[in-house]
């Protein structure tokens, strides 16, 4: 179900948007004459619903106009979209697949040499979240009960108390990306709408309160339980979820570790009654909101080619993986009709050290056709080929290393996207943000480090069986299971949903020589540290110009 997102209400929040490249300006007054404004635009109760639905979808829509129009200061529409720059930072960053355009942000991100002024990757993600938090906040003034009793709404009080508390956690979420990626971002609540700049609060103090802040909505009767709002909305397991990737990297963000509470958040969501939707793949298909893939989703960016429509999202996934012959050549294999995917952007690859993380039978390179390894006895969440590529990746041509189909045209029934369809160059598939198999892993993970870094709990050990049952390797499975093997592991998993770059740093090999990867660095071999600051990006200059309060990240 997509209908909050389909909701049409671009025309009448326009006084609800930051003014591009002004972070600072949190004054929310209209600019012309004809665009609503907070008195006019919930003068209807079914507005509260519809100014809800704004918040959702700004993961994925770029602008109030059109999807080739970006409302903040990014060059390409398709690039300042934050769910596609959001899996940028956290991918391209790592080991995890490369990128062969000449883009402004491409290099700097691959190669750890971006800096404050001028990477569009690093300004559309922190501008994004910003500016989402910005909505939240002008949403829990205009739904405050003195706002409600203004208007004559007294009997929306109950609907519109659960709606301000999926808007806190949509803020709660945005604060977190920003606590991952930039450390110390400018910390801004409701008085901040048209009054004082924003300060920081430092990494430590603003993870206490985003605990603080999930933790309330966690025991709240306002925030929906599973099953009481429909799809893709937030629930209590989306803020568990949050809880749980949280406490699992505290010790990075506050410098005390708090694993007991990663396992114990991540067997409340997995006590909630999701499941492990059989078939992998079908959860990257077009029609995974349809194919019951969204019984595995704790929370997901919503897309729909006719609705909600972008160029970034899970449309650059599909469309940029593949060249013209891949593409050709893998729904041959499938022995589907036609093109695997819509479009062929030919720009992302996979180097083979990464891949060799998946346990894949009979790797051939130089072969002619298949995809280059045995599909059928390897890890079913493997999506590679590597016909008429070469084993060491080349970033400057289009045919070295592997490419990834994980997200795909496909449908579940087998028939992939037409170009009769309207809109087909779009994607419509959703973006998991936080889905079962992760509260998992997680659970794994913590209670190895727990138990001196091998997983003791059964019930941890089934949760991994589960998930290697589901991935038909199974009788592969190590005997004990450790730390790096569970890292591994999310690797098969987890992989281009966003993860990498957040459970490297966890880890300690984000910046160490001691876990080269192909080009870390911009060396080829990748034998080489990182400075130690590169783990956190830096805070954009707009902001830091416009805002004497703010103090750069150290070593920016």
């Amino acid at each position: 179900m997509k209908k909050l997102i389909k909701i049409s209400f671009l025309a009448v929040l326009g006084f609800l948007l930051v003014p591009t490249g002004c972070i600072n300006d949190l004054n929310t007054l209209p600019l012309n004459e004809t665009d609503a404004t907070s008195e006019t635009a919930y003068e209807k109760p079914a507005s509260y619903l519809n100014g809800l639905a704004y918040i959702y979808g700004y993961w994925a829509l770029v602008s109030q106009s059109d999807v080739g129009s970006s409302d903040i200061s990014v060059s390409d529409a398709g690039q300042s979209e934050l769910t596609r720059m959001y899996m940028v930072l956290n991918e391209l960053s790592t080991d995890s697949f490369k990128i062969i355009w000449g883009d402004n942000y491409v290099a700097p991100i691959q190669y750890h040499r971006w800096t404050s002024a001028d990477n569009e990757a690093i300004i559309a993600v922190y501008t994004r979240c910003m500016k989402g938090i910005t909505l939240a906040n002008e949403y829990l003034i205009q739904t405050s009960d003195d706002k409600l009793k203004d208007r004559d709404h007294e009997g929306e009080m109950e609907t519109v108390h659960g709606y301000r508390a999926e808007a806190r956690f949509n803020r709660a979420l945005y604060y977190y990306l920003l606590l991952d990626l930039f450390g110390n971002p400018p910390f801004a609540l409701e008085e901040n709408i048209g009054g004082d700049l924003p300060q920081q609060i430092q990494r430590a103090a603003l993870y206490e309160w985003l605990e603080k802040e999930l933790l309330e909505l966690a025991n709240s009767p306002d925030m929906p339980a599973k099953g009481q709002v429909p799809y893709p909305r937030a629930t209590k397991g989306s803020v568990w979820a949050v809880l749980a990737r949280m406490y699992l990297n505290a010790e990075v963000y506050t410098g005390t570790a708090q694993w007991q509470k990663a396992k114990d958040a991540a067997a409340t969501v997995i006590d909630m009654g999701y499941t492990l939707h059989p078939n992998y793949q079908e959860l990257f298909m077009q029609d995974n909101t349809t194919n019951e893939a969204t019984q595995e989703f704790i929370y997901a960016i919503s897309y729909d080619k006719d609705h909600t429509q972008s160029w970034g999202g899970t449309t650059h996934l599909v469309s940029a993986t593949l060249s013209s012959d891949a593409n050709k050549a893998i729904a041959e294999n499938l022995g589907v009709s036609g093109l695997l995917n819509p479009e062929t952007w030919n720009g992302y690859h996979v180097a083979d050290d990464y891949v060799q993380r998946f346990e894949l039978s009979g790797v051939e390179w130089g072969a002619t056709e298949g995809f280059g390894y045995d599909r059928e006895r390897s890890d079913k969440r493997a999506f590679f080929y590597n016909i008429g590529s070469t084993k060491e990746f080349d970033n400057t041509t289009t045919d070295t290393g592997w490419r990834c189909w994980k997200f795909t045209g496909l449908y579940s029934d087998g028939h992939t996207v037409s170009d009769a369809e309207p809109n087909y160059k779009f994607s419509s598939i959703d973006f998991p943000v936080f889905r079962l198999a992760e509260m998992y892993l997680i659970h794994a993970e913590a209670d190895a480090r727990l138990n001196g870094g091998t997983v003791a709990d059964p019930a941890s050990k089934e949760y991994i069986n589960l998930l290697r049952e589901r991935a038909g390797v199974a009788s592969k499975t190590p005997s004990s299971l450790s730390l790096e093997w569970l890292l591994d592991e999310r690797v098969r998993e987890l992989m281009w949903e966003g993860h990498r770059r957040t459970d490297l740093i966890r880890y300690g090999y984000f910046t160490s020589m001691q876990f080269p990867w192909t080009l870390k660095g911009g060396v080829m071999n990748g034998k080489v540290s990182l400075p130690e600051h590169r783990k956190i990006y830096p805070i954009i200059l707009d902001d830091l110009n416009a805002n004497p309060n703010l103090v750069q990240n150290p070593g920016y």
